[in-house]
């Protein structure tokens, strides 16, 4: 069985980084080999004094190694020391503290061995240290007393603990003391104040150490400080408070953090800057803290050495200081020597390179043992940081140390040489499985072992050639890497490893997986808050992966809202808010590949209001406003729009003033004299308006005389004798003072007259009496108030008042143009008699009758307005062959003038409407009843009616062209001598003297053969069915050869059924081209069933369907073979229910309860008759004149003429389906049908036996069997008593 591993598309260089690290270098534990350390403690370990010590030191090797341990360079033997234990199977020591033993005995540096026969390893040296987090001392801490702007040190001088303390000020209530640029706390702990305010009086400066080690934190004493004023402030220049002097040095070791610090004093507070004197602060490594005060430097290396400036600055002046940084280095690897496999006779070697700053030494152990006085071995040799072995032994197996030290610190490496004489073994899986995502890099493993080591060859297939060439790469390790997998890389690969003692291969498999795609990837969206947003993330990935799909926001996870809709391709927010605003990620993540893709939400909204409105630059007329914009809320601003409010005259109400753009925050505002203004400022961007800002300060602005005078001055009179004077106040702030009123002046125009004036109050209207009648006058109306008036107004015209016109138009002549459209003339009336503004002449027409009908009717007036000095006009839109009268008035502003008289004129006859209807009705084999009636409106007198027909044929080809003219008197016609089965079209229009109007047009058909037709059951009250059909407007040109127009349909419609108990006769009507078979579909109504199908033979139009179940419901359809999909609408049916009473809702009536009493009581006398005469022995009279006297109506259906009888036995009493298609008499004449229903009978004399007979269904009575014995042996039976009355 396949063993399965995924190797992630992103990850194949750390794992091709591991095999050449690991795999190929370790020995299999089953073989011999000498001690390797796997875990050990840190060199520098700092343990809990409370809790126990453990000391690590895990190894490796076969035989499994034993272990020892020295204690500051000596021997510890741990069987002397009670708390001391070593952990079974393994170095790791553990010293009980926790029971009795004390940290601090136990301090000093460790150092474990590892041995066995092979060789020994060796721990680093562990020193051990318990942690410390001492109290403060004791100390007496002075109040500071301080004055206003000097600088302040509050030193911490937190307690030497190990590891160092993490400092921090607080006050009483634990709250972190707040700091800036002016407080900061430096590196040492300290507070620094580059210069005090009287707000940091206080008496609870208090610096607390926390030692995370043993999770204890120490509190200094509160430190008071109180700052004293003095007037005024003296401004100081920068003073550095830490570093001192004007240069310092400063050794950090390499990789570490280089901190840096400079803080100043000074008023106004110094703001600091850091630059590096001949070079740049490298880009990505360096970061400013502590508000820039501390310069950090992370993985410092020796280029960073050299010289940092600081500078502290204000506005007074500059200090700075210089560090001169030097990085030095502990000993790092650059070769560190690695195990070394060989066989017995081959030559090695083992290295050991390391830098450091200074140059560290390098020193060789072995076994634990400096290499001088460790047993000679002859072939080893030792050159600097290099061994040479040569043809090795296996004795030569050992365990080397390299040691590269220097002031800073030291490295230890152990590696083993291990000589084995093994043939090869792989060590990877066989069979195992690789998954890899196509055009990504595929590693296949073959971890090996072997000694001497074997090579490496790959193979495709099991007897594939070798594996050569670029497409592959083959790494030291054994692993087979295909740089870049295609969908032919799947297969079976052989990987075989072989030395001079054996060979061995292994097989793995590939396959290649389609790589995940996002198709569909999310995409920038902008919403408006509380809106929704939906991004989408389609993805497309191989069909035997499963992926996930994860969202995440600003690389976070989602939020915990049920506003966030997590779908499964999209992701929905809804009502969304501004802390959605963010960068929204799809992961799709498989086994074996990850993709991603991510889209920004920008949630915009209406802008915040602006705040802190500030009127500045007061002035009698204007005055400056400023502001501060509120949040834009991500879309801009686009312009503020000013507003103010006149608190002296609206107080409440808001005015629009102006508006500037977006950029602009202050704006010169005019103003207006004698206004209490407040402003206030709304901002807008594309989303909408912001709320109103605060109101500013009220500025009350002084009074004056009004600047303007009042607009929309007019003069109109009302009455004929007065002048109405009006214009538009003005506004509060437009009066420019108290005491606002108006001066009204007029005089009458082209007469030498005085001005006459009147001041009313703040009003807006004066009415001048006494003028005459519509005679011009110039007005004009000024502003004043108490401190004097508006500049002079202009003048305007007006005109007292209007009367009525005087006299009517004269000489009023009509011209009728046509039947529909007259021209009316008149003379102008003089302006003189208007007395008004002239506005148009008014024509009043009106009909008065039809000319055809000689009927009256109610007389409506139509008015026509002919707009200034006209005088003609156009009266449209009349009806011909009418009289009409009308008259012509002048219309002043004041209403209508006298009429002019009444003038007569006629309109000609003009063409007819179409007639009213056309209903064609009765066909029989070649005749056809025509009914119509007369054009709706004749518009004249009616000369002839035009018939035009033509016939139809089965593929909608038109005939000859018929005309006939018929009198206008007639209203019906009967045509004789067509086609009988034939359709003809009409076309039927009413002609007056002047023409022919519209025609309106029909179809109908003449019936077939009477012999061969069934009939639909007639409508009762109607005795034949009308129907209509739809008709082309096309009037064709008459010819005598036929020819093709385009088919209205074909269509199967009027589908019809008459369903007895156990089958149903199915018939309809077809139009369209001739189709030899017809096909019934049915099935029972509402179920998912499929239809069943019937095939009606030759060309009928009905069929019957039997076999049915009673009382259920069916639905029907039919089709026509030939044409796909060609099928009536459905109908739905339901047979009758079995042995069902046939007049269903007959017995609930009074009259039938009635007759049945009566009749039972009838029955009852003749039973006691019959029993007396069967007593007597006598004949049964009644029944003897049955037999003589058979009424016709009891009968059983005749052979002759196929009547049925009346009534049925009990058995028989079955009832007529509701809707049945059997005439009222109960009779089906033969005539009726072509295809009669005895064709498909099945019983005696052409009856339907009762499996579904027709003749069952209507009821006919069944012979009489003949009476074994004497008929009078025995009374009648009721029932059949009954059935002879009923």
């Amino acid at each position: 069985m396949m063993k399965k591993k995924s190797i992630p598309a992103s990850k194949p260089l750390l794992i091709l980084f591991l095999c050449q690290i690991i795999s190929a270098l370790d020995v299999p534990l089953d073989l011999s080999q000498p001690p390797t350390i796997t875990h050990q403690s840190p060199k520098d370990y700092i343990v809990d004094p409370r809790e126990n010590i453990v000391i690590q030191c895990e190894a490796k090797g076969k035989p499994p190694p034993s272990f020892s341990w020295t204690r500051n360079g000596t021997h510890f033997d741990i069987d002397k020391d009670a708390q001391v234990t070593m952990k079974p199977n393994s170095g790791t020591l553990v010293i009980n503290i926790m029971n009795g033993g004390k940290a601090e005995a136990y301090e000093g540096v460790y150092q474990c061995t590892a041995r066995n026969e092979r060789g020994a390893a060796i721990s680093n040296n562990i020193v051990i240290r318990p942690s410390r987090s001492p109290l403060w001392t004791k100390e007496k801490l002075e109040p500071h007393q301080v004055r206003e702007g000097d600088s302040l040190v509050l030193h911490c001088r937190p307690p030497v603990g190990l590891p160092p303390p993490i400092i921090f000020w607080m006050d009483n209530a634990f709250q972190r003391l707040p700091q800036s640029e002016r407080v900061s706390q430096g590196l040492n702990g300290d507070l620094y104040f580059s210069n005090v305010q009287p707000e940091d009086t206080r008496e609870d400066y208090i610096c607390y150490a926390r030692f995370n080690h043993t999770q204890t934190i120490q509190q200094k004493q509160p430190i008071s400080v109180k700052v004293f004023s003095t007037k005024p402030v003296t401004e100081r220049q920068p003073v550095l408070l830490t570093p001192t002097g004007s240069t310092s040095t400063k050794v950090e070791l390499r990789g570490n953090v280089l901190l840096l610090e400079c803080i100043a004093a000074g008023l106004p507070t110094p703001v600091i800057r850091w630059i590096k004197e001949g070079g740049e602060l490298p880009a990505n490594r360096t970061f400013f803290e502590n508000f820039k005060k501390t310069l950090k430097i992370i993985d410092v290396s020796e280029a960073d050495s050299g010289n940092y400036k600081c500078i502290a600055r204000n506005t007074l002046g500059s200090v700075h200081h210089v560090i001169s940084v030097t990085v030095k280095a502990a000993p790092y690897w650059i070769t560190a020597p690695r195990n070394l496999v060989l066989s017995p006779g081959e030559d090695g070697t083992l290295i050991c390179r390391a830098n450091g700053s200074p140059k560290p030494s390098i020193s060789w152990l072995a076994n634990g043992v400096p290499i001088a006085i460790a047993p000679e071995d002859p072939s080893r040799k030792v050159d600097g940081d290099t061994i040479i072995f040569s043809h090795v032994q296996e004795r030569s197996s050992a365990v080397y140390q390299c040691n590269a030290s220097n002031e800073y610190g030291y490295l230890l490496a152990n590696a083993f040489v291990n000589v084995l004489a093994e043939p090869p073994r792989i060590l990877t899986p066989a069979n195992k499985l690789y998954q890899v995502i196509a055009d990504s890099p595929a590693l296949l493993d073959c971890a090996y072992f072997g000694s001497p080591k074997p090579e490496i060859e790959w193979f495709k297939g099991v007897k594939g050639s070798i594996l050569r060439g670029n497409e592959y790469v083959f790494h030291d390790n054994g692993t087979l890497e295909i740089p870049v997998a295609q969908k032919d890389s799947t297969g079976t690969y052989t990987c075989v490893a072989r030395n001079e003692l054996g060979k061995i291969q292994n097989e793995v498999h590939l396959e290649i997986k389609d790589p995940t795609m996002i198709i569909k990837q999310p995409e920038y969206k902008v919403v408006q808050r509380y809106g929704q947003v939906s991004f989408e993330c389609i993805i497309k990935h191989d069909s035997t992966l499963l992926p996930t799909v994860i969202w995440l926001k600003d690389n976070g996870e989602l939020p915990d809202d049920e506003r966030f809709l997590v779908g499964k391709d999209n992701l929905t927010i809804m009502n969304v808010t501004d802390k959605d605003d963010g960068t929204y990620t799809c992961i799709v993540n498989t086994t074996l590949d990850s993709v991603s893709a991510s889209a920004v939400l920008t949630v915009v909204a209406r802008p915040n209001p602006p705040f802190d409105l500030e009127l500045t630059g007061q002035l009698e007329r204007s005055i400056e406003l400023s502001w501060i914009p509120g949040d834009e809320n991500n879309s801009p601003i686009t312009h503020f729009v000013i507003e103010y409010e006149d608190g002296l005259h609206e107080p409440g109400v808001w005015h629009y003033q102006t508006e500037v753009p977006g950029t602009q925050t202050t704006v010169q505002l005019k103003l207006s004299p004698y206004v209490n203004y407040s402003f206030r400022v709304v901002a807008v961007n594309k989303i909408g308006r912001s709320q109103p800002s605060e109101p500013s300060e009220q500025y009350l602005t002084k009074s004056a005389s009004p600047d303007e005078n009042p607009a929309n001055v007019q003069g109109i009179g009302s009455e004929p004798d007065n002048l109405v004077i009006t214009w538009e106040s003005l506004k509060g702030f437009q009066s420019n003072g108290p005491g606002l009123q108006y001066k009204v002046s007029w005089r009458q125009k082209d007469v030498d007259d005085e001005w006459t004036s009147v001041i009313v109050a703040n009003v807006s209207k004066y009415i001048v009496s006494g003028t005459p009648t519509f005679v011009p006058y110039e007005i004009k109306v000024q502003a004043l108030n108490d401190l004097g008036y508006a500049p002079e107004p202009s003048e305007v015209i007006g005109h007292s008042g209007e009367d009525l016109p005087m006299v009517a138009p004269g000489n009023v002549q009509v011209h009728v143009i046509n039947s529909t459209l007259a021209k009316v003339h008149w003379d102008p009336v003089p302006l003189k008699t208007v007395r008004g503004h002239l506005q148009g002449y008014k024509v009043y027409y009106w009909k008065v009758q039809s000319l055809s009908r000689r009927s009256r009717r109610h007389v409506e007036k139509k008015i026509l307005t002919f707009r200034g000095n006209k005088t003609f006009g156009m009266l449209p839109g009349l009806e011909p062959y009418s009289s009409y009268k009308l008259n012509v008035r002048v219309v002043n502003g004041k209403g209508e003038g006298p009429a002019s008289p009444d003038k007569v004129f006629k309109t000609p006859e003009g063409v007819p409407s179409s007639p009213s209807y056309l209903k064609i009705t009765n066909p029989t084999l070649d005749s056809l009843t025509l009914e119509w009636g007369s054009p709706t409106h004749p518009n004249g007198v009616l000369t002839s009616y035009i018939l035009k027909f033509q016939p139809i044929n089965n593929t909608h080809e038109l005939g000859p062209l018929v005309e006939i003219r018929i009198p206008a008197n007639e209203s019906s016609l009967i045509l004789k001598n067509l086609n009988y089965s034939t359709r003809y079209k009409f076309y039927f229009n009413a002609q007056t003297s002047v023409g022919s109007g519209s025609q309106i047009t029909e179809e109908a058909v003449t019936i077939m053969d009477e012999a061969g037709i069934l009939h639909p059951a007639v409508v009762a009250g109607k005795g034949y069915s009308e129907i209509l059909f739809a008709t082309s407007p096309v009037m064709h040109t008459v010819r005598s050869t036929f020819y093709k127009v385009q088919p209205l349909y074909p269509r199967i419609r009027n589908v019809t059924t008459a369903a007895a108990e156990t089958y149903a006769n199915i018939s309809w009507e077809y139009e369209g081209p001739d189709h030899a078979n017809f096909y019934v579909e049915y099935g029972v109504a509402g179920s998912k069933e499929d239809w069943k199908k019937e095939i009606v033979n030759g060309s009928r139009s009905f069929f019957v369907l039997k076999g049915l179940t009673p009382g259920t419901a069916y639905k029907v359809r039919v089709g026509a073979e030939g044409l796909s999909g060609f099928r009536s609408s459905e109908d739905v049916f339901e047979t009758g229910p079995a042995m069902a009473s046939r007049q269903v809702d007959i017995a609930t009536q009074g009259w039938f309860i009635g007759l049945m009493c009566a009749v039972a009581l009838l029955i009852l006398i003749l039973l006691i008759v019959c029993f007396i005469r069967r007593n007597k022995g006598g004949k049964y009279p009644v029944k003897e004149k049955e037999d003589a006297h058979a009424d016709p109506e009891i009968q059983p259906m005749k052979e002759d003429d196929g009547t049925f009888g009346e009534y049925s036995d009990a058995e028989d009493h079955k009832p007529l389906k509701k809707g049945s298609r059997t005439p009222s008499d109960r009779t089906v004449k033969k005539e009726d049908s072509d295809d009669s229903l005895v064709d498909y009978g099945e019983g005696v004399n052409g009856q339907f036996n009762e499996d579904g007979s027709f003749i069952g269904q209507y009821s006919g009575k069944k012979e009489k069997e003949p009476a074994e014995g004497n008929e009078s042996s025995e009374a009648p039976s009721p029932v059949n008593a009954m059935n002879s009355f009923v």
